[in-house]
């Protein structure tokens, strides 16, 4: 219907809505039964059976699949038993692959779950917050700057409102709206009184009542035609596709020559040579190595929930390991965005406040001892008067937490007061508010059987109003030298970081109830109070192992350079400072130079802060960047790593970014980084385990094909295949973190999973296993060819071992530091003895090993170990230091 050309007051009519109470619960779940839920169903639904059936679409497969079946056909009887086992092995390995690839989908489901949208929502005549997915037409919703616009909607009214509808429109400017109505034949883009799903408010504030919501909104008609659109993949999806296909393709070329050297030598027929060349081809090429990636990815980015960071995207995780420079807000992300009282200058004396944030157990010390604070009147006088010149409201609750609501520095000092156990229960007769004209505020409050004129506001404006001053427990005249004398204690606090605010006060007649101009004059001054957003506690440690791990920290704040300089100071971050307004002054080579040398800026705009991204990344940083601002977008969405606020931050820069920190802690992005790292680490240790199995199954079964030998059969080739590919290869994804973890360089832009040490390392293990399986075959060769497979089918299995710790040993991991990985190999190597020692040998084609060959194997596998460890640690540090 055409709702932007009607008044509003007609739309609400329509939709059967109340403007002052919105809908009832009972109407809002008929309505839901209706219309469905304010969904858009961007993502294709996960179909379990097109998953499974897609594990047996390769080319490679297929052909296994039609070779066992001829082969059923054209043998004999003896062939069955193999030919169903081969069967059972190529769809236990569908099973397998199904698992791995249905787990990554439900896990990717899961994480974009996690990012659910809010509403504020008119209901019943009260105000609430629920899911932006609860919404139906006829809800009175609730906007303000920053907010994501949930659904489409009719302004019923609106205070300076500008909404960028450039994910609708394209039109990148703000769009000025209105509650008026317009034409019935404007077009959408033209509505100054309709909002749109997923757009964006920029400034001001609305109430709006919903006119459509899902499939039906203008977005969801949009998201319809698109729906079936495929994402492009990220770089490191591309660089995992492109190392599947290289692979397979050399894989296929040995897979051909071994081929056509069985068919001339080994004395099979055409079609068992056939069978052994695709077995090897199945086996040999990781074509579970994005799905195996992909579950390691998911599975990181739950971990780094569990430290508060949510990921986005789960290429994110690449270019966390690559982070080298992070960009940071200061107010609740270094700090605890909690206004602290930390300084009292009161009666000539200075005093120390103890306690962050809104922790009322703090106290007040002078010179280390605490002090009591109502045996000291100017200490008592300026708690008072803190707590009584003060709009804010703080209430302690049962549990012992406090509830606030008001100014974060007002709160300060309400809490400060509670600290010393200056009770602030007194009427108020009067006020005359704060405003940026007079600098500061004044109330007029009955205090027992008199009244006080209460005075805060900026030093230099409340010390001109006085004319006495509390010093030594008197009220004694104020001269120059001691105006001078507290403005130069205001100059040191200030230098501090300190916000400084004056305290003053008068006693008037106890008849008096209004504040007139007079009454704001010749007042007793009795101090100062400086007040700071305290850093978090654990931010100087993050910020220490950001530097370790080669990080630099660069903090970007509105504040003024004094606050962000003694911030910097207390956590940690070192370099020179500046205010962003020269940077304007600067011409582009004067700008970079700065920017380099500096890792403080104050006084920043957005607008700075996308120069700065942008410098930084033309000197080739990858830049991880906060932000919590609509302005602050930009910034956010160009960065490497875009990070958002999940408790401050606006829908609209937690949408542009990558990660959204859910405690909006600094200490977070350090975890992540290191998350981060972690994962990406144990993604190039299994391709590195599965890349060298391969290679060592495909060079000795090439090896030992140009004497003429069967090295393995079919069977045996996709057993090791679905024993070492399968849970080993998992299991190494939940390998721990490093201990050096966080003292290693950042790996370089654009490096990618198989860098030139990973490359030598999985050439040694595998070139050295694939020698002593040849080896294993020979010696076994003595007895027969029969025993001869079954060594080096049982070597491979015990082997994992050798490859997974070769593998580790770079990382300096102990054995049992990763149970999963223990019990994967563990049930790997039980199965194999299972099949070796039991009558289900001979439907794998092998026989019984004697005790000593068995021993035999075991020291192969140390012999190997060791030989592994020599060369791989020369090549890998060889090849490290390139």
């Amino acid at each position: 219907m055409n709702f932007h050309s009607k008044d509003w007051q007609e739309v609400v009519k329509e939709l059967g809505s109340d403007a002052k109470k919105g809908l009832n619960e009972r109407e809002v779940k008929r309505r839901l039964e209706k219309y469905g839920k304010n969904k858009i169903e961007m993502e294709r639904k996960i179909s379990p059976l097109k998953i499974f059936l897609e594990q047996f679409t390769s080319p490679l497969v297929l052909i296994l699949i039609a070779a066992a079946i001829i082969s059923y056909f054209a043998g004999g009887s003896e062939n069955h038993t193999e030919v169903f086992l081969i069967l059972f092995i190529v769809i236990a390995n569908g099973i397998f692959g199904f698992v791995q690839d249905y787990k990554a989908e439900r896990s990717m489901e899961a994480l974009r779950k996690m990012m659910v949208t809010k509403a504020r929502v008119l209901r019943d005549g009260a105000v609430r917050e629920i899911d932006a997915s609860e919404l139906v037409p006829g809800d009175m919703i609730l906007l303000e700057e920053g907010d994501k616009v949930p659904a489409d909607a009719r302004i019923i009214e609106c205070k300076n409102l500008l909404v960028n509808e450039a994910v609708l429109t394209g039109e990148s400017v703000a769009v000025e709206k209105t509650p008026e109505k317009v034409g019935e034949d404007v077009p959408l883009a033209e509505r100054r009184n309709m909002l749109y799903a997923n757009t964006f408010v920029e400034r001001g504030k609305a109430k709006a009542i919903v006119i459509a919501t899902g499939l039906n909104t203008e977005f969801g008609k949009i998201a319809r035609e698109v729906a079936e659109a495929e994402k492009p993949p990220t770089p490191f999806e591309e660089e995992l596709s492109s190392l599947g296909k290289k692979i397979s393709v050399m894989v296929i070329v040995l897979i051909a020559i071994i081929f056509i050297t069985q068919l001339i030598f080994a004395h099979l027929s055409f079609l068992e040579t056939l069978m052994v060349a695709v077995s090897l081809a199945v086996a040999a090429i990781p074509e579970g190595l994005p799905a195996v990636v992909t579950i390691a990815l998911a599975l990181g980015t739950k971990k780094m929930l569990k430290h508060n960071a949510l990921a986005r995207r789960l290429s994110v995780v690449e270019s966390l390991g690559s982070v080298n420079v992070i960009c940071t807000d200061k107010t609740g992300t270094l700090t605890e965005n909690k206004m602290t009282a930390r300084v009292i200058y009161a009666g000539g004396e200075l005093y120390e406040v103890t306690g962050t944030g809104y922790d009322v157990d703090g106290a007040i010390l002078k010179d280390g001892a605490r002090v009591s604070v109502k045996s000291v009147k100017p200490l008592k006088m300026a708690l008072l008067c803190g707590a009584l010149c003060n709009d804010s409201v703080v209430r302690v609750k049962e549990d012992g937490g406090v509830e606030t609501s008001g100014d974060a520095t007002e709160i300060a000092l309400k809490i400060l007061a509670m600290k010393g156990s200056v009770s602030f229960d007194y009427p108020r007769l009067d006020e005359v508010p704060f405003s940026s004209e007079r600098k500061m505020m004044s109330t007029l409050n009955r205090v027992g059987d008199r009244v006080y004129l209460f005075v805060k506001g900026a030093p230099e404006i409340v010390v001109k109003k006085c004319n006495r001053i509390m010093k030594n427990g008197k009220v004694l005249p104020i001269n120059d030298k001691e105006r001078e004398e507290v403005l130069k204690k205001n100059n040191d606090m200030a230098s501090k970081g300190l916000r400084v605010l004056a305290l003053a006060y008068k006693e008037v007649a106890s008849d008096n109830t209004s504040i007139s101009e007079e009454d704001e004059n010749e007042l007793v001054l009795i101090g100062l109070v400086g007040i700071m957003d305290p850093p978090r506690k654990e931010v100087p440690k993050a910020v220490e192992v950001a530097k370790k791990a080669g990080i630099r920290v660069v903090m970007i704040t509105g504040d003024n350079i004094l606050t962000a300089r003694a911030v910097a100071r207390e956590v940690g971050i070192e370099g020179n400072a500046i205010e962003c307004w020269k940077l304007d002054e600067m011409n582009d080579e004067e700008f970079r130079d700065t920017v380099l040398e500096c890792n403080i800026f104050a006084r920043a705009s957005p607008s700075h802060k996308v120069k700065i991204l942008k410098v930084l990344q033309e000197e080739g940083y990858v830049v991880g960047m906060t932000g919590d601002g609509v302005n602050d977008a930009p910034a956010v969405k160009n960065a490497d790593v875009g990070i958002s606020m999940g408790m401050r931050g606006t829908d609209v820069t937690k949408s542009a970014s990558d990660m959204v920190l859910l405690d909006d802690n600094f200490a977070t992005i350090v975890a992540a980084v290191r998350e981060g790292r972690t994962i990406f680490t144990n993604i190039r240790k299994f391709v590195n385990y599965l890349l060298s199995a391969n290679l060592a199954e495909v060079l000795a079964v090439f090896i030992l094909s140009l004497k003429g030998f069967v090295a393995l059969t079919p069977v045996q080739l996709l057993w090791i295949n679905l024993l070492t590919d399968g849970f080993p290869a998992l299991a190494l994804g939940a390998d721990p973190a490093p201990p050096d973890i966080m003292k290693r360089k950042p790996k370089k832009k654009g490096e990618g999973v198989i860098t030139k040490p990973v490359m030598a390392s999985i050439l040694t293990t595998g070139v050295l296993l694939s020698i002593m399986l040849v080896i294993l075959f020979l010696y076994g060769l003595k007895k027969s060819l029969i025993y001869a497979q079954t060594m080096i089918f049982t070597g491979f299995v015990f082997y994992e071992f050798v490859r997974i710790g070769v593998i580790r040993n770079h990382d300096r991991l102990s054995f049992m530091s990763n149970k999963w990985l223990v019990l994967a190999l563990l049930s790997a190597v039980a199965l194999q003895l299972l099949i070796i020692f039991t009558p289900l040998c001979s439907y794998f084609g092998a026989v019984e090993i004697s005790m000593k060959d068995m021993l035999v194997i075991i020291i192969g596998g140390v012999v190997l170990y060791i030989a592994n460890i020599l060369t791989d640690r020369v090549v890998w540090k060889k090849m490290s230091s390139e």
